[in-house]
């Protein structure tokens, strides 16, 4: 008997050891979840506060973004003690207000996440927008130098053959009695100085287009150095004065060449080129998957803990109130385990009660009070459940009752023993 006494309490304190291990570790992590909760409030509120305050003034944008914030964690913690079928008017107003608060934090905390996301696709698109506006304005001036060079060569070719026919005397020009006389006359010098212009020139051309060509070898090579340069800014303004120079280089050519030349596009700044994404409409044309999820997991996880976390009784019961409520709810006779594995019981009379027109305030006021404080949750109109913070008190008064019933069970032994003593003697 002396054995399985030892081997109750032993195990009866391992049991003990380890509930208080797990209560412990539950309740730490029901406290870590709160600074949890606040800092993804205050990160969504940085986000959402970058958004709103590019749109209006920075002030009414913090006030606005405290408002969201405060919505999202204070609705999320109300609507996990709400059910339906208790008030649904009520259920409703939480539910659509959370969704508009997450509306408002996502859709504003969306362009900061596009912003980081695509901050290197932006830089890819401007840098290939400035290649694209000079590679197109190149290829015209290309398309111009090999009409022109082919001009060129075209009018140098008829001036040589011209030379040819003045010299053998067969040029349609010639009069019938010098036709066919060869040799170095008048003419043959007309046509051959005319020959020597056009060859000077065409020469000239090709030295102008020489270094055209050279200037704008110079300027893909600083294209091509702009991506990965170290010194963003001096590469950036090197292409700037290479692009000048090519421009500059087709001026001189314009005389010489006599035709219109293309105009160059304008190139954006360094400061454009540079300048950080601000937050507008248009972003939201070129949706971003991405940016989204990650605004919207941020608001996630705030009302999933927020819900979660159950939100605890605003100040703790009295000793007294303890044992009104403890007393009132004995009153009530039915319980059960209801679908949230929460104990569920219901708060109507009974029909013999009704019948006899029972007084239930007192019990009812407690339930009022266990309501009020967050202790019971109201399921519809007739049924309430226990709050996981309302189990630890009962169980302590229960474990009271039970105390005091084995002293009761023991004294009665005890005064059992002591009249049978006196009896047998």
């Amino acid at each position: 008997m002396a054995h399985l006494e030892k081997t109750e309490k032993r195990f009866s304190g391992v049991g003990n050891l380890i509930n208080s291990v797990q209560t412990l570790f539950v309740g730490f992590l029901k406290v870590w979840t709160i600074p949890i909760v606040l800092m993804l409030s205050v990160a969504s509120g940085f986000t959402t506060y970058y958004g709103l305050s590019h749109f209006i003034t920075p002030w009414i944008a913090l006030v606005i973004t405290v408002a969201i914030q405060s919505i999202v964690v204070i609705c999320s913690l109300e609507i996990a003690g709400i059910h339906w079928k208790a008030n649904r008017i009520r259920y409703l107003s939480v539910f659509i207000s959370l969704l508009i608060a997450l509306t408002a934090s996502v859709s504003f905390s969306y362009f900061k996440f596009y912003e980081i996301s695509q901050r290197d696709q932006i830089h890819i698109n401007r840098l290939n927008r400035i290649r694209g506006d000079i590679n197109q304005y190149l290829k015209q001036v290309q398309t111009i130098k090999g009409e022109v060079l082919s001009k060129q060569q075209a009018e140098l070719a008829k001036a040589s053959e011209e030379v040819s026919q003045a010299y053998f005397g067969t040029h349609p020009l010639i009069s019938g009695a010098y036709r066919n006389l060869v040799g170095e006359g008048p003419f043959w010098k007309h046509y051959q100085k005319i020959y020597e212009a056009k060859k000077q020139k065409t020469d000239e051309m090709d030295v102008q287009f020489l270094f055209l060509d050279r200037k704008i070898q110079k300027l893909q090579g600083s294209l091509s150095d702009l991506d990965v340069a170290k010194n963003l800014e001096a590469a950036y303004y090197n292409v700037l004065t290479n692009y000048q120079e090519v421009q500059l280089q087709l001026g001189n050519l314009s005389s010489m060449i006599g035709t219109s030349l293309p105009s160059a596009p304008m190139l954006m700044t360094y400061k454009q080129y540079t300048i950080d994404i601000k937050p507008s409409v248009a972003m939201w044309e070129g949706f971003s998957i991405f940016a989204f999820v990650c605004a919207a997991m941020v608001d996630f996880f705030t009302v999933l803990l927020s819900y979660r976390l159950e939100f605890s009784a605003p100040g703790p019961l009295s000793l007294k109130e303890e044992d009104l409520i403890f007393e009132c709810l004995n009153q009530f006779t039915e319980f059960k385990i209801n679908e949230n594995d929460e104990l569920q019981m219901i708060i109507e009379k009974t029909a013999i009660e009704k019948a006899k027109r029972y007084s239930d305030l007192s019990r009812m006021f407690a339930v009022g009070l266990l309501l009020n404080r967050g202790f019971l949750r109201k399921i519809d109109h007739r049924t309430v459940e226990f709050s996981p913070n309302l189990y630890p008190l009962i169980a302590d008064r229960m474990g009271e009752r039970i105390v005091r019933l084995k002293q009761n069970v023991k004294h009665l032994r005890s005064e059992v023993m002591k009249e049978s003593e006196v009896y047998e003697e």
